[in-house]
């Protein structure tokens, strides 16, 4: 007696199962991807606010060696060399108090006003919108 081969059914993913799975991937691509995508700014934020804190620190030592801040002709530059003009600093410190000045992350030099509007001594990145705004990155408003 011949016996007939059976047929099996084989393993695999009908094309409906590979379509739900496409749009479950899409789905979660569409909420996860603009919160990924939010993290460089968020970056860049915190690195200006931490450029701030370390030339605000430089600034405080630069006042305690020579009993005042630069003013702003001087600008922070007085931070990585020693200023001409008045008010002279007469206790420079050898090799400055920082080594050199960055630019804020979005490719901006670091704003400075003596006397500022917010304290003694300002400092500050225009922020994201590159403009001056209530957005700016400011020794007065690290805790934002």
């Amino acid at each position: 007696m011949k016996t007939r081969p059976t047929i099996y059914n084989s393993a695999g993913f009908t094309l409906i199962e590979i379509m739900v799975v496409v749009v479950i991937l899409a789905i979660l691509a569409a909420t996860v991807v603009p919160k990924i995508m939010d993290r460089p700014e968020q970056a860049r934020i915190t690195k200006a606010k931490q450029d701030v804190r370390a030339m605000e620190a430089a600034l405080d030592l630069y006042k305690l060696d020579n009993f005042n801040y630069p003013n702003t002709d001087q600008g922070l530059e007085a931070l990585a060399s020693k200023p001409s003009g008045s008010p002279e600093p007469k206790h420079y410190r050898d090799g400055g108090y920082i080594k050199s000045l960055q630019q804020d992350p979005w490719g901006n030099p670091y704003q400075y006003l003596s006397p500022g509007e917010h304290s003694e001594a300002d400092i500050f990145s225009i922020g994201p919108d590159q403009q001056p705004s209530d957005d700016d990155i400011g020794n007065w408003n690290l805790d934002k």
